[in-house]
């Protein structure tokens, strides 16, 4: 048997530009979701470029129980000017999660992160990880990341919040759920061209190509309801500006649905419900139907009132 030999590429041959390139890169859900599959939490929400005084954070985002997370790239090795940006994001943003993504780890920046991961607070989490880029033969390149650095204990501390390794029976028939919903959507939608990979959760990220707001299909299992939203992060007047064409949008959705301000949260919701379980076989496929054909309207609709 022939083998092809595992080559690893520089980081400047894939990204030219850290801030244009690999932080653009970074951003996309997929890879975020890739970074977060390494840390062993779920990344959503990015924005690139956010202020902080006259410092702008790389990407800032959350995790899937609204903390803060910031992330911080450095196509060169780790450097002390980073590291004080790294952490005047962290406290700026108050993020609980604080992510340093860089080529190389100097020793004296490794054992700083685990400094800072004994002696602050328990609720900031600190990561130092390295990127590479390797491909096999002619094979397209593929990224992988490496934790250098990250707080004591906290594969155990993951474990035990569920944030992963909780699959139980219902996360797995959320995930087969999502797997059905995806595959109908990639036949039949229209308007939405990426369709994510599939989580053991009860939601189902969709990206509109703006990280302003996003479109979220969920299940209740409790009330047996599915649901579409647009998720609009940290952004009121957004909200306001798309309320005020209520009418307008309702008529071009073809139905009424709920405007959630949530005004003692971050976070706003345009939401529409529709009656059924996701677990009754004799239910699934008009859930699946009506799921991708609501998404795909959402999808044809709303950026337009983003941009506004």
């Amino acid at each position: 048997m022939e083998l092809s030999k595992l080559t690893k590429l520089s980081l400047r041959t894939i990204w030219k530009h850290e801030a244009l390139d690999f932080t653009n890169w970074l951003a996309k859900d997929e890879n975020l979701e890739l970074l977060g599959e390494t840390l062993g939490l779920s990344i959503i929400n990015p924005e690139t470029e956010v202020g902080v005084g006259q410092f702008h954070v790389d990407i800032l985002a959350e995790n899937d129980k609204g903390q803060k997370v910031v992330i911080e790239n450095q196509l060169e090795p780790t450097n002390h000017e980073h590291l004080g940006k790294l952490v005047t994001y962290a406290s700026g943003h108050d993020a609980k999660i604080i992510v340093w993504v860089v080529s190389k780890a100097r020793e004296e920046h490794e054992q700083a992160i685990n400094w800072l991961n004994e002696n602050t607070t328990e609720d900031a989490n600190f990561f130092l990880i390295e990127i590479e880029v390797w491909k096999i033969g002619d094979s397209p390149p593929a990224p992988r990341f490496n934790i250098i650095a990250k707080p004591n204990d906290w594969a155990k501390t993951i474990k035990q919040s569920g944030i992963v390794n909780n699959v139980t029976d219902l996360k797995l028939k959320q995930k087969a759920f999502w797997e059905k919903l995806k595959e109908y959507g990639e036949k039949n939608s229209a308007n939405v061209k990426n369709w994510q990979k599939a989580l053991a959760q009860h939601w189902y990220n969709v990206s509109i190509g703006t990280s302003k707001a996003n479109i979220a299909a969920t299940i209740n299992s409790r009330e047996n309801v599915v649901g579409v939203e647009l998720y609009i992060n940290n952004n009121k007047d957004l909200f306001y500006s798309i309320e005020s064409k209520k009418d307008e949008i309702e008529s071009q959705i073809g139905s009424a649905l709920e405007w959630m301000e949530l005004p003692e949260g971050k976070a706003s919701r345009i939401k529409i419900s529709y009656p059924g379980n996701f677990q009754n076989p004799k239910d699934e496929p008009k859930l699946i139907e009506w799921l991708c054909n609501t998404i795909d309207q959402f999808a044809k609709v709303l950026p337009k009132y983003l941009t506004k």
